[in-house]
């Protein structure tokens, strides 16, 4: 039981995207350290590219390099390490638009964004299956959001080759409030260096990425640097409140069990149109299943015979394992239990991936298929692109994923505004977002949602953001958005293009001038 409760918080907490690459960093943690370590300088190599974007040839340049940050003494305490694509020809940079982009984890490097959704080179993987080994296709990105923005793609503090330097170590960062003053410590240095303060801005953040950006553009605003739009792809906006074990969890996962039983035609009755039937088990999970769940054993036995059909035909499951698990499944039961019969897993990223247990008595899968079939592509072609393209080269050794700071993380997060004496111990930045929405009632939100995602279920995203509190003209600045795909909906080449027209359209639509 131990054992299955750690499982569940570890899936809770840890929503970087693929990580294989973390065996690169088992060796001992230099970021500990005992004295001041050399301070490296800043540097930067600087390439000239072109790419093809909606029949459009586009001229940039490519910045790969580092910049310094300081602390409060003014010392040098950590390198970060950063690409970025500027479009060649802008006479009025206040014109351009500036996005950040960066991954979750925490603990996850960017190479996820750049690679497979907005950079101007991308890995070409198998859909929904396994990518064969090397060579690796990496193509011109036709999808690449260049042609609205200039990008930077930030690697955290401790992931790709971002280092903690002189006196400070890597813990010195990892929690939830060091990591959004050192990226907004970054970002005020990029629009310095490079005369960027008056552009346009945008956070483009992926899983953990999200939870960053709703807490660092109220950080920013604090700091005199306003966000034009924040684009929230798959995302963990309050962590506290779906805990494992919490109904509020079983709640939000289902109309995600609804999509993913859709997709693998287990539904007793398949409908046809599979938007019009989330909304349906939307309507469900927040009303009868809601309401018997909180009445526990009271539920009265025709309630519940009800309740079990009802959850029968929208995930699946049969009723004798939905009486068995007393109503309540876990997505990691879920992955399990749906295709058992077919002698495989789902995936828990995305769930149309599909694995292969030792056993099919085992209650949890033994490994994501939906990490395990992408990310050693990841890992090659950026290490391909970075020496290739790129031409940079380092010592230090690139952590793709480094599992060393999801394990010393600080969760703690006080609620913005002094609402409370009381610092909870898993972090609700929704309130932060809601806080700078408030504040800055023109910024613009974009939430990108996969329907197969089992590690940031949508339904959950869509009541994290209903509880922001925010007048109906502000509240109308939030546009959500859904993809068929899983947390990676740009794996799916269709879901990319798609997801690239509608930010196309969200960056014209948060133009001001």
């Amino acid at each position: 039981m131990k054992k299955a409760f750690n499982c569940l918080l570890l899936s809770a907490l840890f929503l970087a995207v693929p990580a294989f690459a973390a065996g690169q960093s088992s060796a001992p943690d230099t970021q500990a350290k005992t004295s001041a370590a050399p301070v490296p300088k800043e540097e930067a190599v600087v390439t000239q590219h072109s790419v093809s974007i909606d029949g459009h040839d586009i001229r940039y340049t490519a910045t790969a390099g580092t910049l310094l940050l300081r602390n409060d003494k003014g010392e040098p305490d950590a390198s970060v390490f950063y690409v970025a694509y500027t479009k060649d020809g802008v006479k009025d940079l206040s014109r351009r638009p500036l996005t950040f982009l960066y991954n979750g984890g925490p603990g996850s490097s960017s190479i996820w964004l750049h690679m497979g959704a907005f950079g101007p080179m991308r890995i070409v993987t198998s859909n929904a299956a396994p990518t064969p080994p090397p060579p690796y296709d990496i193509v011109a990105n036709q999808y690449s959001l260049l042609d609205k923005s200039d990008l930077v793609f930030i690697d955290a503090i401790g992931t790709g080759f971002s280092r903690a330097v002189g006196k400070a170590s890597g813990k010195d960062f990892w929690g939830v409030d060091q990591d959004v003053k050192s990226f907004g410590q970054f970002i005020q240095r990029y629009i310095t260096v490079n005369n960027r303060w008056n552009s346009p801005k945008y956070l483009l953040g992926e899983s953990y990425g999200t939870t960053r950006s709703a807490n660092l553009v109220d950080y920013l605003q604090h700091q005199g640097v306003a966000m034009n739009g924040v684009i929230l792809q798959s995302s963990v906006l309050n962590y506290g409140d779906t805990f494992p074990g919490t109904d509020l969890m079983y709640i939000t996962y289902l109309p995600s069990y609804a999509a993913i039983a859709w997709y693998h035609d287990k539904l007793p009755n398949k409908p046809s149109d599979l938007m019009a039937f989330l909304q349906q088990v939307r309507q469900f999970a927040r009303g009868e299943y809601a309401d018997a769940l909180f009445q526990g054993s009271s539920l009265p036995r025709s309630e519940y015979d009800e309740v079990l059909a009802k959850l029968h035909q929208y995930t699946g499951l049969s009723e004798q394992y939905l009486k068995q698990a007393n109503l309540r499944v876990n997505p990691s039961r879920f992955r399990a239990q749906l295709l058992r019969d077919e002698d495989r897993t789902m995936g828990r990223y995305d769930a149309r991936f599909e694995g292969i247990n030792m056993d099919d008595a085992e209650e949890y899968p033994d490994y994501d298929p939906s990490d395990s079939s992408i990310s050693p592509a990841f890992t090659a072609a950026w290490y391909w692109y970075l020496r290739n393209n790129l031409h940079y080269k380092s010592d230090l050794n690139y952590r793709v994923t480094y599992f060393k700071i999801i394990r010393s993380w600080d969760w703690k997060h006080p609620l913005p505004g002094g609402r409370s004496f009381f610092t909870p111990p898993l972090p609700d930045v929704a309130a932060n977002l809601g806080e700078a929405m408030r504040e800055n009632p023109h910024l613009k939100v974009f939430s990108a949602n996969g329907l197969f995602d089992l590690a940031t279920p949508f339904f959950k995203t869509e009541y994290d953001i209903d509880q922001l509190d925010l007048p109906p003209e502000i509240y109308k600045n939030i546009s959500f958005h859904y993809y068929p795909g899983g947390h990676m909906m740009y794996l799916y080449l269709p879901a990319l293009k798609q997801y690239k027209d509608d930010l196309a359209k969200f960056y014209d639509q948060t133009d001001n001038h």
